[in-house]
């Protein structure tokens, strides 16, 4: 058993190094790379098929995309989008971005249409930079290049040229490979925006959060400090860049140590081991079901025979945490917790089976676990109307207190790029008057030893593949298929897996027929792969609405069994369409009869 004061011990490594970059320094992302680039400028940084970036060369090719972005008319505190896959250029291009003092806007590779659109407005971007690998994405969304420049950037596997895109190759070959002006971003501070990342929060639709340039120094320097990693570090990168997990965890971590980072388009569980082993990681991401599809690849001898020592990232299932680092020797497995604008984080160090972190001291963090009712969507209250503490083992929500030090970058809350939506994560006076908390809108339960386990989420949103689903957004979509009058969107458990797969409820419009091939098409051309409903009931209950909380409890509790007057459907992507969800069906689909309650 690890005493408490053992696990604040590296809490404190991890924090001291959070600790060196303050909200009021001048010292930017920018800079660190600069940094890297002439003190060592042949050493590697950036492995990608089978070529070794160094870090002078990826500083050149960033500055190379600044001068190409002053010249286009683009001004610090200016915001432009990146829609990339995985690969250096999307670096390129979000370093060139933070030499200028700009704001870059990453937005998901599978958004189109609405969702596209959404991004692109509510982050106020005034151009987007494209990868030819995503044209599809603006082949889907028609117009998109009416409101703002559309410039396209090759991919190796050149893709045909995205409608109303403008190729600028040639245009950043052209460029000077050195440092731009410094004084571009000399109104740039430890808190000012670096980067756009969209979450979907609790309610309503993905939002744009705000990370500064402290905050993403500083959890470099933390990670590197807590895992003691230096420039002999190899780190894996295959989680999308367009989340905090791999841009700001582990990039962050790799630019503080001075590491190298192998970097690939996506994850690939059959090629993962051999490019450990090839290239000497020694620390990686998960995420999900990663380290599942890991272990279920056929065993080999050579299972224990690499140079990795660190795994870190979240939803390691607990049935395989175990076994997991029995087959493969991975002596640390750091399950965490935290989140694009959460101003809380939990850590497991301690190798405590399926928990997320521990708080060894609380009167040490600023997070605080209250009695929430899930049924009616509401805190639990004292008399005095403050909110009551969880007892151990009592499921509540996680809050975090916001704080505002002078030379802290910890505890602040920098908020969304739309103003109601930030003060509508922020609850006030919730213990005394005048006190401001972050509602995260996740559920925990706390053991007597003071570990965290995550339960699940609250409000409008959940978890399927790593990813927040939003339902408005969701709806939003669906509600535009013919002959729909209602749709009620949520999530539901599958057991064997994480999260909760996505489930509509859908009322038709007296005198038409619910069209399952129809649906499913518009759901896989309008929405993200992970945000198509695995589930439909279709209803004759006219009752059911968006709004009403209530009744999507008690969907949500009847999971995908069938019930009198109801018909279920499934997601049968071969088919590409809906399917009824017959048991025959749900078997030949992997999806085993439904636990609910």
């Amino acid at each position: 058993m690890t005493t408490r004061e053992q696990t604040q011990a590296k809490l404190d490594r991890l924090s001291a190094g959070m600790m060196k970059h303050t909200p009021e320094q001048h010292y930017t992302v920018a800079d660190r790379l600069e940094e890297r680039a002439a003190a060592s400028p042949d050493s590697p940084f950036l492995l990608w098929n089978g070529r070794a970036l160094s870090y002078g060369e990826v500083n050149a090719q960033a500055n190379r995309f600044a001068h190409h972005a002053l010249a286009s008319g683009l001004r610090p505190g200016d915001v432009a989008a990146l829609l990339m896959e995985n690969r250096p250029e999307y670096l390129f291009v979000w370093f060139g971005l933070a030499k200028i003092g700009c704001v870059s806007a990453l937005i998901n590779t599978q958004a189109s249409g609405e969702a596209l659109r959404h991004a692109l407005a509510t982050t106020g971007s005034q151009r987007l930079f494209v990868g030819s690998e995503c044209g599809e994405r603006i082949t889907r969304t028609p117009g998109v290049g009416d409101t703002l420049p559309l410039l396209a950037i090759a991919d190796e596997n050149q893709g045909p040229t995205p409608p109303g895109c403008r190729h600028i190759d040639a245009d950043i070959a052209a460029q000077p490979a050195t440092n731009p002006d410094p004084a571009l971003r000399s109104e740039v501070t430890g808190s000012s925006t670096l980067c756009l990342v969209f979450t979907s929060g609790t309610t309503g639709l993905p939002k744009a959060a705000r990370i500064t340039h402290a905050r993403w120094l500083g959890v470099g320097e933390g990670w590197a400090a807590l895992l003691e990693a230096g420039k002999d570090d190899v780190f894996y990168c295959a989680l999308p860049l367009y989340h905090v997990a791999a841009l700001m965890s582990l990039m962050s971590n790799a630019l503080a140590s001075g590491g190298r980072v192998v970097l690939r388009r996506r994850f690939s569980a059959s090629r993962f081991w051999a490019d450990v082993r090839e290239h000497g990681v020694t620390v990686a991401q998960y995420s999900g079901e990663m380290c599942r599809y890991l272990y279920n690849q056929p065993p080999h001898p050579d299972d224990r025979d690499h140079r990795l020592r660190a795994m870190t990232g979240s939803g390691l299932s607990p049935a395989i945490w175990l076994p997991f680092q029995e087959r493969f020797g991975v002596t640390q497995m750091i399950e965490g917790y935290g989140g694009t604008e959460i101003n809380v984080g939990l850590m497991n160090l301690d190798n405590r089976v399926g928990s997320c972190g521990r708080i060894p001291f609380p009167e040490r963090s600023n997070a605080r676990l209250v009695r929430y009712d899930r049924d009616r969507d509401c805190y639990l209250r004292n008399a005095d109307g403050t909110l009551m503490d969880c007892a151990d083992d009592e499921v509540g929500e996680m809050l975090g207190m916001i704080l505002e030090l002078p030379g802290v970058t910890g505890g602040r809350f920098d908020g969304y790029t739309d103003p109601e939506a930030t003060e509508k994560k922020i609850l006030r006076n919730a213990f005394r008057p005048g006190d401001a908390w972050l509602r995260t809108g996740d559920l925990f339960r706390r053991d007597a030893d003071g570990y965290y386990y995550f339960v699940d989420r609250v409000g409008d949103t959940f978890r399927w593949k790593s990813e927040n689903v939003s339902t408005t957004e969701v709806a939003n979509v669906l509600g535009d298929a013919p002959g729909v009058e209602t749709v009620t969107v949520y999530g539901v458990s599958i057991p064997g897996n994480e999260g909760r797969a996505g489930m509509a409820t859908i009322v038709m419009q007296p005198g038409h027929a619910f069209d399952p091939a129809a649906l499913y098409r518009l759901a896989r051309e309008q929405l993200p792969s992970y945000a198509v409903p695995v589930f439909v009931r279709v209803s004759d209950d006219t009752d059911i609405t968006p709004t009403f909380k209530l009744r999507k409890v008690d969907l949500q509790k009847l999971g995908y069994r069938a019930t009198p007057g109801d018909t279920l459907w499934v997601a049968d992507p071969a088919a590409d369409r809906y399917v009824e969800a017959s048991a025959l069906n749900l078997a030949r689909l992997g999806i085993p009869p439904s636990h609910a309650a």
